[in-house]
Order: structure tokens, then C-alpha cells, then sequence
């Protein structure tokens, strides 16, 4: 698609509008806008779901199909296991962890996690040694709390400080609002995440670390003779799940974190809050099924393809072209008449010198009102400083904006 593109100049903002029915034609040229832009639940044909949160994702374009009240914090039962389960893969990756590694099952691992809790466990005796691998498989299939706990202790010296770990953890990957304070998801009034988090989580694990991810596709493990069935409703529904984790506490309700894949499409729904595991399973089937059935895939921005023009301050050039790290691509609904726009934002004028691949601002893509993907954008190449006459140019140019902006803001 070639996209019409103008010079951003001090506004720092531009709209560019498509519509999805059209082509993801142009139907409007680039304009100033608001930066910030409000997210709220999709309505598209009037499709709802009994979830008290929800978000449906298309994994590959991290873009948003459907959303309902996605960033309010609940409370996740053991859909927090899969932040135990990031850490744990990380530890492996930064080669601190390996499977073979053995970990002690603690009194209070047992008393806490294990047969004496009745609550989800691997049933590992008390003082057993086991292993890090067995203690994840258990920890993904059977949402063992006891295997948990002992992966906790192992690393982190208690639950605790693993918890600790989970939180800063999860800011390094983004999540900023969600807070862990176990590493089970059992009731505890400060453990809160959102579903949105949720899913950029389960994005992550899938796209960082394939070969345990398989993991979360297992039907069944058996350990010490003891043989448990995954939880995961989908994996048995043929819609192509492989992942991730159930869970249900009393004040959580039931909830999901699934994902599947249809025709090269990867989807990841996250709904928490239904009343029983058979409504659980019910409206997760349907978000998934509904995504796959009402959206198509188009490409926005090729990969290398000038996205948008931010203006520099005292450079060899006036502006410096914006690309995307990767093609720009976004799923549309099929026959519909939603309207897609993409907005840039970026603080300016950039100074100098400006590098080759250097981030300078954010492209994000708007259906209707809502934001269906955000994504970095970065210079296409590098700028030097300019020449007297530039500089004094600029810095006029700059003076004189101030002016107008003062004077606007008397009036």
C-alpha cells in the first residue's frame, strides 16, 4: 500500500485514516490529533461474552481484536503460574537454572502446596528431592502449588523474595500494572494482574521460548507413579490450542489463558471471571472461534516502508524518515465496515545527530476508537549536525512555534 505521508513538524502527531472496506484505502491525509488515545471494549457486531474481563489478541500482529474491560487488575488464581513459569524459563536461558538441577520439597511447600493444602498438587513427599524439570511439567500440566513453591524456594530462597522477583521481572517485559506476591496465584488481596498483561505474557513465553512452550500442549504427566490430566479445556476442542493455563480460586471465579492456531493465524484470548468451568470453556471456545471466522490479515506498512516524517533540530537534514522494526500488519474484519487509522507520536524536533535505527517514536493503529496495535518506530537513517545556516533556521522556526503556542493559549 503506498501511503501518503507528510512532514510532522513541530505538532509532533499525525492521523493517517484507512478503511478497512475500501482496501485499507486512504481516506483522509495526515493531521494533528490528541497523543493519547482511550481504550475500551470492542463492539464489533455486537458480539459479547459473559467474561467480567477479556481480550482476544492476534498473536503474529500483537493487534487487538475484541476487548472488555481489559485493563482493570482481578485477581488471576493460577494464571499468575504463568509468570512463575517466565522466571523460570529465564533462570534456564541465562544459564543460572538447569532442568537436571534438584530442589528440595520444603514442610511449608508441602503444607502449602501440597497433599495437606487440598488444593492443585503434584503430591511430592515432604524433605523428597526432585527435579526442576519434573517441578515445571508439574507446575504447567497439573498447576501443582507444591511444585511451585519448591521452584520458588530453589531459586529465590523463599516465596517471597521469588514473588519479588516476578513483579521486576514483569516490568522488564512491559507489564507495568500487574503485581505478584506468590508464585501460585492463591488468594492473597495484592496479587493483581490484567488480562491485557496476561496476554502479552502469553505472547511473550510462546515467541521466547518454543521448546517449553510445547510443554503447556501436554495432555497428561506422570510422576511418581501419580498420573494428571491438563486442565486446558481447548487442547481437546479442535480449534488447534496448544496453551496455556486454567484457573480458579472462590474470589477470582474461573478463567483462561488460551491459544490457537488456524491457517497460520496464532491467537491468544485471556477471559477471567465465569461462574463454572463449563461456561469457562464455553465462551473461550467461542471468542476463539469467533476471531478466526470474522478477521483477515492485511498489511499496513511493508517492511522498510516509511511509515511517517519527524522533523530535526539543527541537522543536515530538516526531517528523518520513521520505519516500523518489522512489516506493519493488523487483522481486519472480513466484509466489514470498521474504520482503521494509524497515529504517530514522537517528541520533537529530534536532536541531533540522529542514528540509523535509533527509536524516535510510536505508530499506533486505531480501530475505530480503539487501539489495535502500538508498535516502536525508528530512523531509516542517520542525521549530522548541519551547517550554520541550519541551525540558525531551525532555532527561528522553533522561536517563532513558541510564539503562536503562547499566544493560542491566551486565547
Amino acid at each position: 500500500m503506498a501511503a501518503s505521508r507528510r512532514a510532522l513538524g513541530s505538532c509532533r502527531v499525525a492521523t493517517l485514516a484507512l478503511s478497512a472496506a475500501v482496501s485499507l484505502a486512504i481516506l483522509a491525509g495526515i493531521a494533528t490529533a490528541a497523543t493519547n488515545t482511550p481504550s475500551g471494549a470492542r463492539k464489533d457486531d455486537g458480539f459479547q461474552t459473559a467474561a467480567t474481563s477479556a481480550i482476544l489478541i492476534d498473536a503474529d500482529g500483537d493487534s487487538v481484536l475484541f476487548e472488555k474491560n481489559a485493563d482493570e487488575l482481578v485477581a488471576p488464581a493460577s494464571l499468575a503460574k504463568l509468570m512463575t513459569s517466565e522466571v523460570v524459563f529465564n533462570e534456564i536461558k541465562e544459564g543460572r537454572l538447569k532442568l537436571d538441577d534438584e530442589f528440595t520439597i520444603s514442610e511449608y511447600a508441602w503444607r502449602h502446596g501440597g497433599a495437606p493444602s487440598r488444593t492443585s498438587s503434584m503430591f511430592a513427599p515432604i524433605k523428597s528431592r526432585v527435579r526442576v524439570q519434573d517441578l515445571l511439567y508439574s507446575s504447567i500440566i497439573q498447576s501443582g502449588n507444591d511444585a511451585c513453591i519448591a521452584l520458588a524456594e530453589g531459586i529465590a530462597g523463599n516465596e517471597r523474595a521469588f514473588a519479588d522477583k516476578m513483579t521486576r521481572r514483569a516490568r522488564e517485559l512491559g507489564l507495568t500494572k500487574s503485581v505478584f506476591t506468590n508464585s501460585t496465584g492463591l488468594p492473597d488481596p495484592e496479587l493483581k494482574v490484567t488480562v491485557r498483561e496476561l496476554a502479552q505474557l502469553a505472547r511473550h513465553i510462546i515467541t521466547t521460548y518454543p521448546d517449553f512452550y510445547k510443554i503447556y500442549n501436554e495432555r497428561e504427566f506422570t510422576w511418581n507413579k501419580i498420573r494428571q490430566t491438563n486442565r486446558n479445556p481447548l487442547l481437546a476442542m479442535s480449534l488447534g490450542a496448544d496453551g496455556l493455563k486454567t484457573g480458579y480460586t472462590e474470589d477470582a471465579g474461573y478463567g483462561i489463558v488460551g491459544s490457537a492456531v488456524q491457517s497460520g493465524f496464532r491467537q491468544i484470548v485471556v477471559a477471567v471471571g465465569f461462574k463454572s468451568d463449563k461456561e469457562r470453556a464455553e465462551e473461550a471456545r467461542r471468542l476463539l472461534e469467533w476471531g478466526f471466522n470474522s478477521f483477515e490479515s492485511r498489511v499496513l506498512f511493508a517492511q522498510g516502508q516509511v511509515v511517517a516524517d519527524a522533523k530535526v533540530y539543527g541537522g543536515e537534514k530538516g526531517y528523518v524518515p520513521l520505519i516500523a522494526p518489522r512489516p506493519v500488519r493488523i487483522m481486519v474484519q472480513k466484509n466489514g465496515s470498521e474504520k482503521i487509522g494509524a497515529r504517530v507520536t514522537y517528541q520533537g524536533p529530534v536532536a541531533i545527530p540522529v542514528t540509523q535505527g535509533q527509536e524516535i517514536g510510536t505508530l499506533r493503529i486505531m480501530r475505530n476508537d480503539t487501539v489495535a496495535l502500538e508498535m516502536p518506530l525508528q530512523a531509516s537513517e542517520g542525521v549530522t549536525q548541519g551547517s550554520l545556516t541550519n541551525r540558525t533556521w531551525d532555532a527561528a522556526s522553533e522561536a517563532v512555534i513558541n510564539l503562536v503556542r503562547a499566544g493560542l493559549k491566551k486565547l
